[in-house]
Formats: C-alpha cells, structure tokens, sequence
C-alpha cells in the first residue's frame, strides 16, 4: 500500500489524539480534533465501541505510532524487529529509533512545521550532517552529530522555527544558524509523544 494521501486530520480524528500532522493549525487549536472531538470521520460520525477488544486496542496503539512519525507497515515492522534484538527494553528501544530518524530530528530541532514538511527537507537534499548531505529520511542521527538546513528552504524553515517552543533535552538548536547537534541519545522521559509502546510489543509478540 501507498503512502496515504487523503485528508490528514482524518487520522488524528481516526485515532481519537492529536498527531500534529497539520502543524501550525493543530498548534493554534484549529485542528479537525479541537473542533469536532474525538468521533471518527464518516458522513454522520461513528460511535466507538464502549469496550474495544484487546487486539482492537494494540492495534490503535501501532496505527497511532505509524501515523505519528509518518512511516509504512514494513518499515514499522523492521523497526520492532530490531528494538526485540536490542538489550534495553523493547519498547523504549522501538521509541528511541524513531525519534532518532532525520526527519523526526528535523522537526523536533523545530526547522520544519511537520514531519512531512522535514521529511520533504531531507528527501531533496537541503539537511547536512557533520556537514555532510544526508538525504534519506530514516537516517538514524548520533550522539554528538550536528544537523544544519542548507539551501533554498532556509527561509521556510526560519519561521517554522518561530512557532517552536521547548526543544527537547537531547538535542541543541541554534535557531538563527539553522543548525542544531544531538546531546544524547533520547530516552523515554524525552519523548513527548501519543504512542503507547507496551501495546505495539504486545501486539507484534503475537504475530
């Protein structure tokens, strides 16, 4: 299947939490959720389940996280496989890839105003690190590595950095530069996101 290209807000109203896949909009409580709530989309809305099964709910929690950070089943899946082989917690491990793929690190350094946007950045070529162009989107950043726009969308990602707050612990940003450098590795306490982990291990330890 596809990369999914319909409405976007769909998804966040589909998964019942917000998955800032719209950017400035979500940030300025505009977004479908904020103003619809919660229902799924469909002509008339549709009703969940009072009590959804336990698959039902392992499920929701994959899609969430597939959605969130913009990736496809299989590359999903591999990323799972690899965090079962790493020695940490299998979850936090699957978490920790995530965020460290370029386009995540991208937007979290706040230079693009969604994932899609940042995945855009690297795909054509306009993110360096340590000075290098790197332009595949599920490079996975180091401890100790810097990442700097280059190119013609230095003025897009200039003000998306306006709309940036906080940046997150393990990482730097020097808004005006354009540039920011991975501190650490993240952990769990780092990542601010809607994505339960346990579920998505349970639910491929079945498959």
């Amino acid at each position: 299947m596809g990369r999914y290209t319909g409405p976007v807000e769909k998804l966040s109203r589909r998964e019942g939490v917000e998955l800032f896949l719209k950017g400035e909009r979500a940030l300025n409580g505009k977004s479908a959720l904020e103003r619809r709530g919660d229902a799924p989309p469909g002509q008339h809305g549709q009703a969940r389940r009072k009590k959804p099964s336990i698959y039902q709910t392992q499920l929701r929690a994959k899609q969430t996280a597939k959605r969130y950070y913009g990736i496809r089943e299989g590359q999903f899946r591999r990323y799972v496989q690899k965090a079962n082989r790493m020695h940490g917690v299998t979850g936090e491990e699957l978490l920790n890839l995530l965020e460290r793929r370029l386009d995540n690190v991208v937007y979290r350094l706040g230079f693009a105003g969604t994932r899609a946007q940042a995945r855009q950045f690297v795909n054509h070529g306009h993110v360096r690190v340590d000075g290098k162009k790197v332009d595949i989107a599920s490079f996975l950043v180091k401890e100790g590595q810097t990442i700097a726009i280059h190119g013609p969308v230095r003025e897009v990602a200039a003000a998306s950095t306006e709309l940036t707050g906080v940046v997150s612990g393990w990482l730097q940003t020097d808004f005006e530069a354009l540039e920011g450098k991975v501190l650490r590795l993240p952990v769990r306490s780092d990542i601010n996101a809607p994505v339960n982990e346990q579920l998505i291990v349970e639910l491929y330890s079945r498959l």
